[in-house]
């Protein structure tokens, strides 16, 4: 039975529950629910989940990125829809049958948004979170990529040093001080060690800088996400590694990504 069907959880009624809850987008978020929910007491029980504070994605149990629909889910990371611009800027870079990592992976949307409609690649992701681990089995193994679990490129299988294409690395970057400011869903909800980047935010940042190059292929690309004031310290790591640094800019996104690259 459609939740659409109930005559006992009429649209109108999630609309208003949301909206008393605080939720701007309502109308929004109440289609999305009713058209996930398999009964209506899952229709009700997610409402009821989201009115407390879950964010929506955990609440559906998918989060919408680049016209896929990527499977989160308690304590994971849900995919930004700004990082989307990350993934744009990565994809003109990839060579044929292209190697690519997403470190920090999370639910590994990244990666296998990168690989998407590709005929031929090789995938991996890797996380230190357990939660995230299993998340993004459930998306990147699917998709034909592997996951590790581990603290950076330790989690990487060895016979990758000096393979990789493209290097997705969308690490944590708020100052540890800052992390008090986030909305509520995300300091509730979302694991700290996916947003806490150390004291100037740029921690986690600098040891994978450090470290690319040797994993990297010639010719081969780190891209990550900052924000727009830790831009200079970021492209002087970049530099620091030996890479090529640049920076892309989205207003539309509202994302600035940097790019290291190796030299060929």
């Amino acid at each position: 039975m459609s939740a659409h069907a109930s005559p006992s959880l009429p649209p109108g009624s999630v609309v208003s529950a949301l909206r008393a809850a605080g939720c701007v987008f309502a109308e929004d978020e109440a289609e999305l629910i009713l058209s996930t929910a398999r009964t209506p007491g899952e229709a009700a029980a997610m409402v009821e989940r989201r009115a407390a504070g879950l964010p929506l994605e955990h609440v559906l149990g998918w989060a919408a990125f680049r016209g896929l629909r990527i499977a989160v889910g308690p304590g994971v990371f849900v995919p930004r829809r700004r990082t989307e611009f990350l993934v744009e800027r990565a994809a003109g870079l990839l060579p044929p049958r292209p190697v690519v990592v997403d470190l920090c992976c999370g639910s590994g949307a990244l990666g296998v948004a990168l690989v998407a409609g590709l005929d031929a690649f090789e995938l991996h992701a890797a996380d230190i979170e357990p939660a995230a681990v299993r998340c993004a089995r459930r998306n990147v193994v699917p998709a034909g990529g592997s996951v590790h679990e581990g603290d950076l490129f330790d989690a990487l299988p060895a016979g990758l040093r000096g393979r990789v294409d493209v290097l997705l690395a969308n690490v944590p970057y708020v100052p540890t001080g800052e992390v008090g400011l986030l909305p509520a869903e995300a300091r509730a909800h979302e694991p700290l060690v996916a947003l806490d980047g150390g004291a100037d935010g740029l921690d986690v940042l600098r040891r994978v800088t450090a470290d690319a190059p040797r994993w990297l292929a010639p010719g081969g690309h780190l891209l990550f996400e900052t924000v727009e004031r830790q831009v200079p310290d970021a492209l002087d790591a970049v530099a620091r590694s030996g890479l090529t640094a640049s920076v892309a800019r989205s207003d539309e996104h509202a994302a600035t990504v940097v790019i290291g690259a190796r030299p060929v």
